[in-house]
């Protein structure tokens, strides 16, 4: 099911605190309309879009969200212009100094999904130190999905799992979904519940294509550094108002 928004507003007291989505993924969409409705350059949306990510990091935390996986920059993203690049990493190495103490104090751990090869030295380097000095957090794990591409996800566990088979580690007939799941960047995390999408489109754009199986989705036009708190909510009391049936029924009713 696909919603942009719910019947009510998202209060804090109409939420379920039982029923809270374990696993939150996040395409945030909207950082350079941002900017450019206000005459400012890209590089100002996507400093504003870190802001968003702080509060919605700590809103999960309050609110008891176990893992928030956010899609930071897509293989696709080396495609735009190099002053943007440039100013997109310069933009992740000084958060990744910055936010790292506060990481810590929340209690929350990094975990990175994507292949990082490509980008600068001094980059994995920061991102490496914080993946390591939040290892103990345990409030929640921030996922971020850089350099990644779900097809080529995909087809590097493929590459795996036939590197093992032509070894003789294994056969064709160990090949399950469990062994192809340990495979991918997510390998130990559950499957998102709740995939949201700001800024107004309405498409994955090869985010988490395996894991997104039977995630609720949930579309707003709010562009992503105008995502609140607040939107975080609906998109959960959305989340909330389904009915998650996994292919299955639920009642008599549901077969006829």
């Amino acid at each position: 099911m696909i919603s942009r928004y719910p019947n009510t507003d998202a209060d804090h007291n109409e939420i379920d605190p039982a029923n809270i989505p374990r696993h939150i993924a996040i395409i945030m969409d909207g950082n350079g309309r941002w900017a450019k409705r206000r005459g400012l350059p890209r590089s100002i949306g996507h400093r504003a879009g870190v802001k968003s990510i702080e509060r919605v990091m700590k809103a999960c935390v309050e609110l008891g969200v176990e893992v928030l996986t956010l899609y930071t920059f897509s293989l696709e993203n080396w495609s735009r212009p190099a002053s943007e690049i440039n100013s997109l990493m310069e933009l992740l190495y000084s958060n990744l100094m910055s936010q790292r103490a506060i990481l810590v104090k929340n209690g929350v751990k990094l975990w990175l999904s994507g292949d990082l090869s490509s980008f600068p030295a001094n980059v994995q380097t920061e991102l490496r130190k914080t993946v390591r000095e939040t290892t103990g957090c345990t409030k929640l794990i921030l996922n971020l999905a850089l350099g990644y591409s779900g097809r080529e996800e995909i087809l590097r566990a493929c590459r795996r799992i036939a590197g093992e088979v032509d070894r003789g580690l294994i056969g064709v007939s160990d090949i399950t979904l469990e062994r192809f799941e340990s495979h991918l960047y997510t390998a130990g995390l559950p499957d998102p519940d709740l995939t949201i999408r700001t800024s107004g489109e309405y498409r994955l754009s090869n985010f988490l294509l395996w894991q997104n199986s039977y995630a609720e989705l949930h579309f707003t036009n709010v562009l992503w550094p105008n995502f609140s708190k607040r939107d975080l909510k609906r998109a959960i009391l959305s989340y909330q108002q389904r009915d998650r049936r996994y292919g299955g029924v639920h009642t008599e009713e549901d077969r006829e």
